[in-house]
């Protein structure tokens, strides 16, 4: 019966198919005719007739539609929705994809962003100790609160102003978030609220926001204001009767407020909240650590003292592990992981050997809560009095104190700032009564949303970890990040390298041009290969070097204090090896190189693609290759961000700060900035975000004329508001056309009599400086992660008493991407590389777009398809 029932149905289907070829015969002969004999009186009597005969034909294909669908499902045995519209508009909307026997139902209408919040209210507060980037995040919630049509109220002096109401909690405009991204600490103030714990103060602050129609909440803080605003949320039903009860609110009133939606953003500088990787505030607290450690190196090496630096993190070491990582210290003190019994005349060994080798100078750095095993304090003092009395160095001990607090914000909370206020606004509009509260927290560079108890929970497992001394758990509560950190500070700490020496040579080369970073993945290459047993040789300008055999051994003491400096100090070029490759291979084969490391931009990406195409002729090119990302521009495959890429971008937003100033000051006026980048626009919007700057002009996002009139004409109506300043910036090969001096030209003729332009080149200051904590940081896990994959890969790759490594797993790029540090074979990354523009086919920071144009106050459609869903911190407390 089955095969006489499809025989039926296919001699249906060519029935349909036949039909539909003589009706497009008819609509093309009925418009042709129509044409022909538009003269003559049966022409006009059949051009009369065209509109019936085509809305005819016009039934008959959304008949044909619906029948041949039905068709379909029928042949493979689905269930199908009797809706006639909803065979009619699937084209429009999209069907879901089934299992058989599960009925095909229709995906909700799109949602209109710029209308999620009509009717709602959203108020923000910042609670607890201060942060920098906190601005930031106000400013993204309040502007897209109001692109979304919702009221958004300031909340001032966090808890304190909900209970006192008033003029403590008022009603945010557009301008009123301007020149608040550069800003550090909290604008609307934050306080220490003690009414806040007692239900009679709580009932004062539900009476505050049902009186003003406020049912969303969004808190920045630490974990103590999240716990706060979670427990509100829990009561809020009992507080509305109280106060219902007492007359102090309507039924009508309390019947509109009856649920209270909650979002949190981490707000803390000592990265102690668990289920995020950063919390807003670190990064910039870590520019400030920084930048005290560098500044006391110089006199520290001139007089060879010690200095001891004490940071913040009363229960969280993080901003002393990373500090340390990220300043090559001698020795870091946590209070996650306690030294062992014993430790006063191990870190004495370890001072007295670095000075044996050399060195002028040494630095501790001590967490403010670090403890011994037994629970006891490790402070300054006494770790200055055991060196001063066993050694007899001079020492110095600094506690660093607010310092750490203050300052402008980094790029880098700037655009985490902005991100988590955007994804807080949508968290809000989206939640329903059943939704539980939220935290929206990073993991690597995605935006997830975390349920805030469960975060919190963990956070104090790690507390009651460290209590009971299961200090291994404590650090594994802390995340994947925090773990990697412990793990390569672990390996790098070592006093003496190993003596067992293998009969492996891995080389290190810089390819492309110089950056931030390149000095310190260098440095953790090599101290970690010898640490592995090898031999590690340096060549010293890219492949030209290589190929003229300009290669030398490097020893642990050679790459002392390279984390802190920038550009490369083994010599770049961007030379690629395709012409150099018989002097090459017998360079690799005279210096007898086993494995390479090339750390480098696009040029070394496509390098190493050279080398792996090059073995086919080549034997000697059949050895392990691993590529680290370091260029400025952010352009190589495989990876979301490169070494070297935040400094640069912390340049450009340190400029552009300063660029604003002078526009505030002169009024209406508008600056074009150039920014490098190569046809990768990630500097132009990453800068963009992190500046507030008003457009963004780059490759990837093809513009015309009549974008450029758009931004025109935008500036213009912003000069009639209270924020008269401008700020454009363009990629550098954004346009052939429309280069930097054009649309200088355009925006000066363009705004005559309303505006005034200015423009500047950034140029090669974009290549320099002093690597930031990140960039340290980050090439200090990516050389450390490279070698150790390539002492794997060559235990795989040996082969009848030598190394032959001919597959594609064999030569890789080491790459972030989105929550891992993940190895990629080169040759899988060439379908998703634009040889032509040297950048990825696919770039994630490009969803960052719309937000920078958001806000900006450019009306556009925010995609709000892709829904950030809640995840759980529990079941994945190994990977967070």
């Amino acid at each position: 019966m089955e095969a006489v029932w499809d025989r039926c149905v296919r001699v249906w289907q060519v029935c349909v198919s036949t039909w539909d070829v003589f009706v497009s015969a008819c609509e093309t002969s009925v418009c042709l005719l129509g044409l022909c004999v538009n003269s003559l009186e049966l022409g006009y009597r059949l051009v009369h007739w065209i509109p019936h005969i085509t809305l005819a034909l016009l039934i008959w294909r959304l008949t044909r539609r619906k029948i041949r669908y039905h068709t379909n499902a029928l042949h493979d045995g689905k269930h199908v929705s009797t809706n006639s519209t909803h065979g009619f508009f699937r084209g429009f909307y999209g069907s879901s994809s089934t299992d058989q026997g599960q009925s095909v139902t229709m995906q909700a209408t799109p949602v209109d962003p710029t209308t999620m919040g009509v009717g709602k209210a959203i108020a923000v507060l910042t609670s607890g100790g201060d942060a920098q980037g906190m601005n930031a995040a106000v400013r993204a919630t309040v502007r897209v609160g109001i692109y979304t049509g919702a009221k958004v109220y300031f909340v001032h002096e966090g808890y304190q102003g909900l209970v006192d109401g008033g003029d403590h909690i008022r009603l945010a405009t557009w301008e009123s978030v301007s020149m608040m991204l550069q800003l550090g600490g909290t604008v609307i103030g934050s306080a220490r609220c003690k009414d806040f714990h007692t239900k009679e103060g709580r009932t004062k602050a539900a009476c505050n926001l049902v009186k003003l129609g406020i049912t969303n909440l969004c808190v920045i803080g630490g974990d103590g204001s999240l716990t706060g605003a979670n427990e509100f949320r829990t009561e809020w039903s009992e507080l509305l009767q109280i106060l219902l009860k007492a007359g102090k609110i309507t039924a009508e009133e309390a019947r509109r407020s009856s649920h209270l939606n909650i979002v949190g953003m981490v707000g803390s500088i000592d990265n102690d909240f668990c289920g995020t990787d950063m919390t807003i505030g670190t990064d910039s607290a870590l520019h400030r650590i920084i930048e005290v450690v560098d500044a006391i190196t110089t006199t520290a090496q001139s007089h060879q003292r010690a200095f001891i630096l004490e940071v913040m993190g009363r229960h969280c070491g993080y901003l002393a592990l990373v500090s340390a990582l990220a300043s090559g210290a001698d020795w870091v003190f946590i209070p996650e992981m306690p030294p062992d019994d014993g430790w006063e005349d191990h870190l004495c060994r370890r001072l007295a050997n670095q000075r044996s080798l050399g060195y002028r100078l040494n630095v501790i750095i001590v967490a403010e809560g670090a403890m011994d095993r037994s629970g006891k304090p490790i402070t300054c003092e006494m770790i200055k009095n055991l060196v001063t009395k066993k050694l007899g160095f001079d020492t110095r001990a600094t506690i660093l104190g607010h310092v750490q607090r203050g300052g402008t914000p980094s790029a880098f909370d700037r655009i985490l700032g902005s991100r988590m206020g955007v994804e807080a606004v949508m968290a809000l509009l989206e939640a329903t009564p059943e939704t539980p509260a939220c935290v929206v927290s990073l993991s690597g560079n995605q935006a997830v949303r975390l349920p805030l108890m469960e975060c919190v929970q963990v956070t104090k497992d790690v507390t009651k970890a460290m209590t009971e001394g299961r200090f291994e758990e404590a650090v594994k509560l802390r995340g994947k990040s925090f773990e990697n950190n412990w793990n390569t500070y672990k390996l790098l700490a070592h006093v003496n390298p190993a003596e067992v020496k293998s009969n492996i040579n891995i080389a290190l080369m810089n390819v492309g041009a110089p950056c931030a970073g390149m000095n310190a993945a260098v440095r953790s290459a090599v101290r970690i290969g010898i640490l592995q047993g090898h031999h590690m040789l340096a060549i010293h300008d890219g492949f030209e070097g290589l190929a003229h055999g300009n290669i030398e051994p490097i020893s642990w003491a050679s790459v002392g204090n390279w984390t802190g400096q920038g550009g490369s100090n083994l010599g770049t070029k961007r030379s690629l090896p395709a012409s150099m490759m018989e002097e090459i291979s017998l360079n690799i084969a005279k210096f007898n190189i086993h494995a390479l490391v090339i750390i480098g931009g696009f040029e070394a990406f496509v390098g190493g693609l050279e080398l792996v195409t090059g073995r086919e002729k080549y034997e000697e090119l059949c050895i392990p290759i691993v590529v680290i990302p370091a260029t400025v521009s952010n352009n190589v495959p495989g990876s979301d961000f490169s070494v070297g890429a935040d400094t640069a971008l912390n340049t450009i937003t340190s400029t552009c700060d300063r660029i604003k100033q002078s526009a505030a000051g002169t009024k209406r006026r508008v600056f074009i900035i150039e920014t490098m980048g190569g046809y990768c626009g990630y500097l132009a919007t990453m800068a963009g975000l992190a500046a507030g700057a008003d457009a963004a002009y780059i490759y990837e996002e093809p513009f015309g004329i009549h974008d450029l009139e758009i931004n025109v004409e935008h500036l213009v109506e912003k000069m009639k508001t209270t924020v008269k300043r401008g700020l454009i910036l363009r990629n550098e090969n954004c346009n052939s056309n429309y280069t930097t001096d054009f649309i200088f030209n355009l925006y000066t003729e363009e705004g005559k009599g309303v505006f005034d332009c200015r423009k500047n080149v950034l140029g090669h200051m974009q290549q320099g400086g002093t690597p930031s904590p990140f960039d340290r940081n980050f090439g200090t896990k990516m050389g450390a992660k490279a070698v150790l994959w390539l002492t794997d890969k060559l235990k795989e790759c040996y082969r009848h008493g030598r190394i032959f490594a001919n597959t594609p797993d064999s030569a890789c790029v080491l790459g972030m991407r989105k929550r891992a540090l993940v190895f990629q074979p080169l040759a899988d990354l060439k379908s998703n590389t634009d040889f032509e523009h040297r950048i990825p086919k696919t770039q994630w920071w490009l969803k960052l777009r719309p937000i920078l144009k958001i806000l900006a106050k450019y009306k556009i459609s925010l995609d709000i398809s892709e829904k950030t869903a809640l995840e759980s911190v529990i079941k994945k407390r190994g990977t967070v």
